[in-house]
């Protein structure tokens, strides 16, 4: 019996990868242009600078996985055919209306389609979350990127305006330019801090599919906390900058504030994301399942 099934696991395994090359090197060639366009927006625009690592945390992510994977249950389902339709129809849709969104947005459902052709409905069950995951590597609709830019410069410049008074430093903001003694901070769309959001989205996503132990609320709880992570640094980048222009170290806070602001900031928002984690498991004990021990034990005379 154990035989039969090794054998049941072998075929199956062969049979998967077989059908996934196949699939993928469709898909690549397929989605060649695609990939090119996106490529393209992960090297020109910092908020989608961290694209790269997107694939790579899904690919760990199925590894970490790997033991809920039971290889005798792969069985292809041709529901993956109805899936790719759906794909290519946004592909259809994106190409007549000029929305180019809905073409890297098919990628989505794509991936599924091919993840159920090769292995069914089980390797769907397997790779979902990591297959979700990709999602955090596809640029966002230019409309929905101009609706966030401005609320999010008008939150960073008050804010830091406010920190800055706090601190003692003369600190005046007009619109979305904040005059410090003799110097003037504009805080600019590219420094509305949209590139942390998304950066710290993707990390906060990625922290909440590793912590398996927690209930869905906190899971929740520390994805939404990307918002505000995101503001809270870059309030700090502009804050810092304008205490370095009002103590006189102006290059310094030129070289602060436009080219390693985005790597400083990283670490922090990990360090506010680990204290957040320490301080909920503070607060929130989760009790352990033990069975409830029923009657009493008899003493020994």
């Amino acid at each position: 019996m154990t035989e039969l099934r090794e054998q049941l696991k072998q075929k199956n395994v062969r049979d998967f990868l077989f059908h996934f090359l196949i699939l993928i090197g469709l898909s690549c060639w397929a989605y060649w242009s695609t990939f090119m366009v996106i490529v393209g927006k992960w090297n020109h625009s910092p908020e989608y600078s961290h694209g790269y690592l997107v694939p790579l945390f899904s690919l760990a992510l199925l590894w970490t996985r790997r033991e809920k994977l039971d290889l005798t249950k792969i069985q292809p389902s041709t529901w993956g055919i109805a899936v790719i339709a759906i794909a290519i129809g946004m592909r259809l849709l994106s190409v007549y209306y000029y929305l180019e969104w809905f073409d890297f947005l098919s990628i989505i459902p794509f991936t599924i389609g091919i993840c159920l052709l090769a292995g069914g409905w089980h390797t769907f069950r397997w790779a979902w979350s990591a297959i979700a995951f990709l999602g955090f590597m596809l640029p966002l609709p230019y409309s929905l990127e101009v609706a966030l830019r401005g609320p999010l410069r008008s939150i960073g410049t008050k804010v830091s305006t406010y920190v800055m008074q706090t601190l003692g430093l003369p600190a005046l903001a007009e619109g979305n330019v904040i005059i410090v003694g003799d110097a003037q901070i504009g805080v600019t769309e590219a420094c509305s801090g949209l590139s942390m959001l998304m950066v710290f989205f993707a990390f906060s996503t990625a922290t909440a599919l590793f912590i398996h132990d927690r209930p869905v609320w906190e899971k929740i709880l520390v994805i939404a906390s990307a918002i505000p992570i995101a503001i809270i640094a870059n309030v700090t980048r502009i804050t810092v900058t304008g205490l370095l222009y009002a103590t006189g170290f102006s290059e310094m806070a030129d070289l602060i504030f436009h080219d390693f602001a985005g790597w400083m900031m990283i670490p922090l928002a990990l360090a506010i994301l680990w204290l957040e984690l320490l301080l909920v498991s503070r607060i929130v004990i989760v009790e352990d399942d033990a069975p409830m021990a029923v009657g009493l034990g008899r003493s020994k005379s």
